[in-house]
């Protein structure tokens, strides 16, 4: 039986060492193209992490000055006190409080909106990112009008018998104020997710006999799980360290991380003791993020 000779592939003019060289050329060029990014990470983000661990490891003087010879974990010790437990606990509190209620209220506004037409869906979608067209400062004193004494909710309810409301400075009020301004982190990441599920799936395991919610529990809520977890995150994050909120719409009672950090250097002057907690805090941001990344980050 004859056998038919293949000829093998041509060697590119120049061979391996021009090949060799090319590569070289390119991961050059990729060097030179990562160099920006890679000194935007450290001047703004490495370098700044830096300076907060070494003073964390400082004295405050008598006189609210940083002495950073007399390196010490005082401040980390001060972490234990009771009151940086209760606020601790407060801003945890809220925050799963504030992602809870953003999912609740997220996951059926993104299936439905996953769900239409896309003429439609391109509204909603516009409608959703409308909020941060305005500074997230004025919209949150737009809400401490609406919720003071005096604002329209109150003179609502005031109208229809149930008297005046005192909703400001409450942790209803923060809670409400975080819900309002991270609910959008929760639904995009959930529409991104539900939209690419697969119909057809759903409407097997009905074929199946599977009833509404069965199937929804087996087929569609594991498959938009990396969006579920990719809101919880990105809502959790900033309602843990958040600031402005708590400040604007918040009272002594209702303080949060992230005013009691700020206070520690502006008002108390304890430098070391802020820089701890923010270490502290950034850490555990850190660990939800690489949380994020191992779970749902690499489907979305």
């Amino acid at each position: 039986m004859a056998r038919t000779l293949v000829p093998e592939p041509e060697a590119p003019p120049g061979g391996p060492a021009l090949e060799e060289r090319a590569a070289q050329a390119r991961s050059r060029t990729g060097a030179w193209i990562a160099l920006p990014p890679a000194a935007y990470l450290v001047l703004l983000f490495a370098l700044p992490l830096v300076i907060v661990l070494v003073y964390s490891f400082a004295t405050r003087g008598p006189t609210g000055q940083t002495i950073l010879a007399d390196w010490n974990v005082a401040a980390y010790r001060r972490l234990f006190d009771p009151l940086v437990r209760e606020i601790a606990i407060r801003s945890v509190g809220y925050a799963l409080l504030t992602t809870a209620i953003c999912l609740v209220v997220s996951y059926p506004f993104a299936y439905y909106l996953a769900s239409r037409a896309v003429r439609v869906r391109n509204v909603l979608l516009v409608l959703v990112m409308v909020p941060f067209w305005s500074n997230f400062l004025v919209r949150t004193y737009a809400w401490r009008l609406l919720l003071s004494s005096s604002g329209p909710l109150s003179q609502l309810t005031e109208l229809i018998g149930l008297g005046q409301t005192r909703l400001l400075f409450t942790p209803v009020a923060v809670v409400l104020g975080l819900v309002y301004g991270y609910m959008p982190f929760m639904i995009l990441p959930l529409y991104a997710a539900i939209e690419r599920i697969d119909l057809g799936l759903v409407e097997a395991a009905r074929d199946l006999y599977a009833s509404g919610a069965r199937a929804f529990w087996r087929v569609t809520w594991p498959l938009s799980r990396p969006g579920v977890v990719a809101g919880s995150i990105l809502v959790f994050i900033p309602s843990l360290g958040a600031y402005v909120t708590p400040e604007i719409l918040g009272g002594s009672k209702t303080t949060m991380l992230g005013s009691y950090i700020v206070r520690q250097f502006l008002s108390a002057r304890d430098w070391p003791f802020g820089s701890a907690l923010s270490f502290v805090v950034m850490a555990i941001m850190l660990a939800a993020t690489m949380l994020y990344f191992r779970t749902g980050g690499r489907t979305l």
